[in-house]
């Protein structure tokens, strides 16, 4: 017979599992500015047997997250829901934390270990539960925020300039919105491999760029580099301000333009701009490409080493903290940010 007080803890210990952990987490289920956020309290995530549940200590905002909030282009709406998003999404994609727990097909991390990871789980939250082939090691020179600024931004510029740019040493690189999230990251990256690069940007950001490594710094507000007469054999655009023509007229003959977002109307975005520059590609000597960024944990660790040889440091305009997560969205969504807005949590 079982005893009164063996029955008790039993009975304890069954409602303690019952009970549903929760988080705190910024989300909104409908489209709109930052004011449709909510800081709500939710269920903690349990995750899979690949997964890692990482405690997040600092988030970033990229211009992803308000696009993708307020359905800017309305293309968005096709793919996450016509009228409203078909679930309830936890704002933010960049994150460094610590991870908590792993699930047991997880054989490269363990608790304890300091880590940073783009996400689609969502990472303005206390917690968040990742595939493992999305998540790296912290590199181990950066504070948890430095860390949480890099991987959609960088994993941008690393992939437009080596996967697709196919960037070699030597070459003369422009990089079209060098002060941003995507360019202060390309500079850099572009600098590592041994090329000569040129950074456009406006009059204030001018001694930035050329802190980060640029060669010769084109103030857009003075000058209008494709019309300068130089030529580039690879030339990374991350803002959209100009036409397809207009590009061209800076690339070398042989050269490569990559079209990296950025511009566009509020119905399709830069949607016909990739198209035109695809369509056009075949037909002139120039080559004409655009590509979606990929995280994965192979370009995390490769940007690893960069960062942790001195060779790439993140640049970072302001840090807010989690309760002011809605005045960061609205600042980066100024347009005047210099390199990355950062949330601490």
């Amino acid at each position: 017979m079982t005893s009164p007080k063996r029955l008790a803890r039993e009975a304890s210990r069954n409602e303690l599992n019952s009970q549903v952990i929760t988080m705190k987490a910024w989300t909104y289920d409908r489209y709109g500015s930052p004011d449709i956020l909510e800081f709500r309290e939710i269920d903690m995530p349990t995750g899979n047997d690949d997964h890692v549940l990482v405690r997040i200590r600092a988030a970033a905002i990229n211009p992803y997250d308000w696009r993708l909030m307020g359905a800017n282009p309305q293309l968005v709406r096709l793919v996450k829901g016509l009228r409203r998003p078909r679930q309830a999404v936890i704002a933010g994609a960049d994150m460094a934390g610590v991870v908590e727990s792993v699930g047991k097909d997880v054989t490269r991390f363990r608790p304890g270990d300091e880590v940073y990871a783009e996400t689609d789980a969502g990472c303005l939250a206390d917690y968040a539960s990742i595939w493992q082939e999305r998540v790296a090691l912290k590199p181990a020179n950066l504070t948890f925020e430095q860390a949480a600024a890099v991987p959609m931004a960088a994993l941008t510029a690393l992939q437009g300039l080596r996967n697709i740019g196919q960037i070699e040493e030597g070459q003369k690189v422009l990089i079209n919105g060098a002060s941003g999230g995507i360019g202060t990251f390309a500079v850099q990256i572009a600098k590592s491999y041994g090329t000569e690069v040129t950074g456009v940007c406006s009059t204030r950001n001018v001694e930035l760029v050329r802190s980060i490594g640029a060669d010769h710094v084109v103030d857009y507000t003075q000058e209008d580099f494709t019309r300068s007469g130089e030529r580039y054999e690879l030339l990374l655009d991350t803002v959209g301000n100009h036409s397809i023509r207009a590009f061209r007229r800076a690339v070398a003959s042989k050269g490569t333009f990559v079209m990296a977002g950025g511009g566009g109307g509020r119905w399709l975005g830069p949607v016909p701009q990739l198209l035109k520059g695809k369509l056009l590609s075949p037909f002139v000597s120039q080559r004409i490409v655009t590509f979606v960024c990929k995280p994965n944990r192979e370009d995390l660790e490769f940007l690893k080493e960069l960062i942790e040889a001195g060779k790439v440091m993140p640049v970072i305009d302001r840090t807010f903290p989690l309760a002011e997560a809605p005045d960061a969205i609205r600042y980066l969504e100024g347009g005047h940010a210099r390199g990355k807005v950062v949330i601490t949590v």
